[in-house]
């Protein structure tokens, strides 16, 4: 619990450095881009109404808009009202939507080396992701190459959540306790990988069949970050919960390359400035909500445990190593800087 309130502060803080010390004030902003041309912004989203994302991108819109002294306006578009899933991507590479949330996995498919980014624990904690995704490293060395091949340019990393193991019957202790464990994975090579490397028998599933799975014994367990677990109400067929944090993950706010190409220095400013603003909502808000939701699986009667991750990452790690095939399209010289960055993030918390 001190971890994610410190993680909070630090989200917060992050935050608050890039408002005060960006190359020119908000105030100064608002004067500068009052007078540019008008440019209306189309964000598209499948995150459901209430989610922090949700919030955070119609807070983007109002603070883009004020920032801008009014010559950005956005129009949001959540619940897959706009483009669904499957489209969304397309939409935002060809122009239709100027603004989306785009995942890791869905630029590996353009960029193969981007997949190491789902892998297990490549981040150790949420600390570790946002530092190394919206510090130096994400700046310089992640986020120019996505925008360089796909002409779309990511705005920041917000933070979408750490998937945890969720057991019907069997206690998570050590990474031995996860041994014949029958793990419910989403049916694609790389997840089926990911829970071999827990050290269980993963079964692929689909996500609308695993609240029955579960509680008919079809499978053992499930992994999926805590908010996950509530709305599906898997805490009504389970009865332990270990918080392995085994992916910490996030999503990047992308913005059109022509669309960003067509407003003004002033206005590119308001608008880098506002996404960073909605990133401290949104990561504040999923901090605080998954620190609420232990509390209350453990008012429903879970158990919920806490085994030595570093035990986990290091075992999980040699298996990837271990698979050339998974391995073989990664930039490995910025897989150990990422890890060299756990080390310092750790002796920092």
């Amino acid at each position: 619990m001190k971890k994610r309130l410190m993680a909070a502060v630090l989200s917060t803080a992050m935050a608050a450095t890039m408002l005060l010390t960006g190359s020119i004030s908000v105030q100064a902003a608002d004067a500068a881009a009052a007078n540019d041309p008008a440019v209306e912004l189309i964000f598209t989203s499948v995150s459901v109404s209430g989610d922090s994302h949700t919030e955070a991108m119609y807070e983007f819109a109002d603070k883009v808009e004020e920032l801008s002294g009014g010559s950005v306006t956005c129009k949001c578009y959540d619940n897959g009202s706009l483009f669904s899933s499957e489209n969304e991507f397309d939409a935002l590479l060809n122009g239709d939507a100027d603004l989306a949330y785009i995942s890791f996995p869905t630029i590996a498919t353009q960029i193969p080396s981007y997949s190491m980014f789902a892998s297990g624990y490549l981040f150790s904690s949420y600390e570790h992701m946002t530092s190394v995704l919206n510090g130096d490293i994400g700046l310089n060395k992640i986020r120019p190459q996505i925008e360089e091949t796909l002409n779309i340019k990511p705005l920041s990393s917000f933070y979408l959540g750490s998937r945890v193991i969720n057991t019907r019957e069997k206690e998570i202790n050590s990474y031995d306790d996860m041994n014949g464990l029958l793990l419910r994975m989403p049916n694609s090579e790389a997840w089926l990988f990911l829970g071999e490397a827990l050290g269980a028998n993963p079964t692929p599933l689909s996500f609308s069949e695993l609240y029955t799975a579960l509680q008919t014994g079809a499978v053992d367990a499930q992994d999926n970050p805590l908010p996950s677990i509530e709305s599906a109400k898997f805490y009504e067929v389970t009865k332990y919960i270990a918080i392995t944090n085994h992916v910490v993950d996030s999503i990047m706010p992308c913005i059109n390359g022509d669309t960003w190409n067509s407003m003004t220095e002033a206005q590119q400013e308001a608008v880098t400035e506002a996404m960073e603003y909605a990133r401290d909502v949104n990561d504040t808000a999923r901090l605080d909500r998954e620190a609420e939701l232990i509390k209350f699986f453990e008012e429903q009667g879970l158990t919920v445990t806490y085994p030595d991750i570093n035990e986990f990452k290091e075992k999980v790690q040699a298996k990837y190593m271990e698979n050339e095939d998974m391995i073989k399209d990664w930039n490995m010289d910025l897989y150990n800087e990422i890890q060299a960055m756990a080390d310092t993030t750790t002796a920092e918390e």
